[in-house]
């Protein structure tokens, strides 16, 4: 298996200013690592090529601003990463903001031990009906 190398601390070159900003996104590998260069709203940023999640091509995704964060989409399970910090935002919610009380229950739930009982209740109900 071959050893990684830490990064170094010398600057790379990578293009031209004029032809990053005409290019908008430009695919780089420097040292290894698939990097893409993000020309937005006249700042630049560079991000990891490909979702940390499911390693989708984010040079293929959307840009929108979430809860003041430039954020890339990723275009296979639309995950949310800044391009700033490169976080992955949870479910793209500003946590400081109330959320509509709704009857709605997370798919995640259905899948531990109490989604199991309900699912056993709501079958029952269901079978009461017909």
């Amino acid at each position: 298996m071959e050893e990684k190398m830490p990064p170094t601390e010398v600057p790379h070159f990578v293009g031209k200013k004029e032809e990053l900003i005409e290019a908008k996104r430009s695919f780089r590998t420097l040292e290894g690592r698939d990097i893409l260069i993000i020309h937005h709203q006249s700042v630049f940023y560079a991000v990891d090529s490909y979702c940390y999640h499911a390693g989708g091509q984010l040079q293929n995704g959307d840009i929108e601003e979430i809860a003041g964060k430039m954020c890339i989409i990723c275009p296979n399970h639309k995950y949310k990463i800044s391009l700033a910090e490169g976080e992955g935002l949870y479910k793209a919610k500003d946590p400081t903001e109330k959320t509509p009380d709704s009857n709605w229950i997370e798919s995640d739930f259905f899948q531990g031990e109490k989604g199991k009982v309900e699912r056993t209740k709501a079958a029952a109900a269901e079978k009461k009906i017909q």
